[in-house]
């Protein structure tokens, strides 16, 4: 499977994060260009892939993940407590056959990333 997948996981519970926005851009003519808005299902993932692989194409692309929202509504945390809000992810994509996957792990203090399979 080629293409851009992704998913998000509350790592503070150890579960999928659900209704989380996610912004998918990629850089054209030297900006970036909003392709499509996506939410997280019951299962921390999108319904479709972000980039279906017979739609990839090589170029630098953005996945911007609004973590802030969903941690507000989790019960004892505060606005002060966020400290990464909304982290975009920017990567490349040199080989149109492959798969990209791009998890995002999150708790109110921390993100992470990486590439996945």
């Amino acid at each position: 499977m080629a293409g851009i997948t992704t998913h998000v996981l509350d790592a503070d519970r150890g579960r999928p994060a659900p209704g989380v926005r996610i912004e998918f851009s990629m850089m054209e003519g030297g900006a970036w260009r909003l392709v499509k808005s996506v939410v997280t299902n019951a299962d921390g993932r999108t319904d479709k892939p972000i980039l279906p692989g017979d739609e990839a194409r090589a170029g630098q692309y953005q996945l911007e993940f609004h973590i802030d929202a969903y941690l507000k509504t989790k019960p004892g945390v505060t606005e002060a407590d966020i400290f990464v809000d909304n982290p975009v992810v920017r990567f490349s994509v040199s080989d149109v056959k492959q798969h990209y996957h791009v998890p995002m792990l999150c708790t109110p203090g921390n993100c992470t990333t990486y590439r996945g399979s």
